[in-house]
């Protein structure tokens, strides 16, 4: 009797169960059912179709109002540590060790022209404004009715014969060709002595400041 009945006990624990699925028994006890494929909205993205180069997310993607996001909303990211941050003055610190004679020399003469131009020009103006207002018509009067001798006024003084307009004119000109060749000379030689003066001193340091 107790061997029919161990016989009818593991067919029983081969053959039973609803529906006639055969389940096996373990020491008498019934393994767990297996688990159940993971359903629509469990809080990853499902597979998803995308046409030829168009990238596609990566693997575990959240989506949007899943389990374990507040409200279904994306995190923003904080504001940055340092966005808030003035700007800084970046300054570099130069020496000039050397002047070029020969770029001194050219910029120093076409100053120079710069400005004996500027001279004869302002010169050459003024006389104009002058005689056009009467000062030398009435200063050349006024020096003959004073030298004047007996009313003889071809003895007397004339102004105009020293400050005609042709002879202002060419002194300046004079004037300007001195100031161009004097100027030109004295920033060449110059140019020499920071030379020689820099490899003693080791030349200007200057300090130069960037805003970003």
């Amino acid at each position: 009797m107790s061997g029919a009945t161990g016989a009818g006990g593991a067919t029983g624990g081969l053959a039973g169960g609803p529906g006639g699925t055969a389940q096996q028994s373990y020491g008498g006890q019934t393994p767990p059912p297996p688990s159940a494929p993971p359903t629509a909205g469990g809080g990853f993205s499902q597979p998803t179709t995308y046409a030829k180069g168009q990238p596609t997310p990566p693997r575990g993607t959240r989506v949007p109002g899943a389990p374990g996001q507040s409200g279904g909303q994306p995190r923003r990211p904080g504001p940055s540590a340092g966005g808030g941050g003035t700007g800084r003055t970046r300054k570099a610190r130069l020496r000039i060790t050397k002047a070029d004679p020969w770029s001194v020399m050219k910029v120093s003469f076409l100053l120079s022209l710069a400005i004996g131009v500027i001279i004869i020009v302002a010169a050459a103006v003024l006389w104009m404004t002058l005689d056009g207002l009467g000062v030398f018509s009435s200063l050349s009067g006024t020096l003959k009715d004073v030298t004047g001798s007996g009313g003889d006024s071809s003895s007397a003084f004339n102004l105009m014969d020293y400050i005609g307009f042709g002879k202002v004119m060419l002194f300046t000109v004079l004037i300007a060709l001195v100031d161009i060749v004097l100027m030109t000379a004295l920033a060449t030689l110059a140019a020499f002595i920071y030379n020689s003066a820099a490899g003693f001193t080791g030349g200007i340091e200057l300090t130069l400041a960037e805003e970003d």
